[in-house]
């Protein structure tokens, strides 16, 4: 098998990006062995599945910086639970760029710290920070023979609307320069408040400025799943409510992907 890559993102934060990563790569799991990558040096998505929070001092040395750097991702990936892996992060991935230059390092450095793991995952999930940095196009640079994916997070207000186009643009531009195999898989609506009025509007302008790109399930906030950083996935007497509306999205992002 060879992985599939998704990379969720958008330049603006609050979008639900680590969220959707984290529990994509949950659900993707009970069936598939997926690896998920942190390439937000914030490493929210490494604290929501592990439930670890010092991150600068448990994962010292151990990260995804350190796998790029070294051009292979083998010693830094830790296991979660049955199917899922994790490649962390923390704050020191602020120094990527620099570190890069130092080593002379493209764009192309984490396709080449993946490739002794490409065939052991049938899905890679990237989480990246709200910018259009090294840490967002390195990821969308990473092509797969079985496909690279980019989902575009949206939670409805306008500075999201005005990031959608910008985002596209590092995706074509990565797809033009070093990944042929990249496409979008759609533009996810994440809501913060589902009973504003204006999100109607918002559905409406993305409908029609990026047609058959809007994934059809839409991802209301609900406080049972801004707690699954608390709670956890085992055991939780609230998951079942939490992932109500990732269940269909990843059962939509697979038809899309397929």
């Amino acid at each position: 098998m060879t992985a599939k890559i998704v990379t969720f993102g958008i330049s603006k934060g609050g979008c639900s990006k680590s969220t959707s990563s984290g529990i994509t790569s949950y659900l993707l799991s009970k069936e598939e062995k997926v690896l998920a990558i942190d390439m937000d040096g914030q490493g929210n998505l490494t604290s929501f599945l592990t439930g670890e929070y010092d991150i600068c001092n448990v994962f010292e040395e151990k990260t995804v910086l350190e796998a790029i750097l070294n051009g292979d991702a083998r010693p830094y990936i830790i296991k979660i639970k049955e199917n899922l892996d994790l490649l962390p992060a923390n704050d020191f991935l602020a120094t990527l760029p620099r570190r890069m230059f130092e080593k002379g390092l493209k764009l192309d450095a984490l396709q080449k710290a993946l490739k002794p793991v490409m065939e052991d995952y049938d899905w890679i999930i990237i989480d990246t920070p709200p910018a259009l940095s090294e840490q967002t196009v390195m990821p969308l640079s990473t092509h797969s023979e079985a496909g690279s994916y980019a989902v575009v997070m949206f939670d409805g207000s306008m500075f999201a609307y005005y990031a959608i186009p910008k985002f596209l643009e590092i995706v074509a531009g990565a797809r033009e320069r070093y990944n042929p195999t990249l496409n979008v898989a759609g533009i996810l609506f994440s809501l913060i408040d589902s009973r504003a009025k204006e999100n109607e509007i918002m559905e409406e302008s993305i409908e029609e400025d990026y047609p058959d790109l809007k994934f059809s399930t839409i991802i209301r906030r609900k406080a049972s799943t801004r707690r699954l950083a608390i709670s956890g996935f085992d055991g939780n007497p609230e998951l079942k409510t939490a992932l109500e509306h990732y269940i269909p999205f990843v059962k939509e992002l697979k038809e899309r992907v397929r």
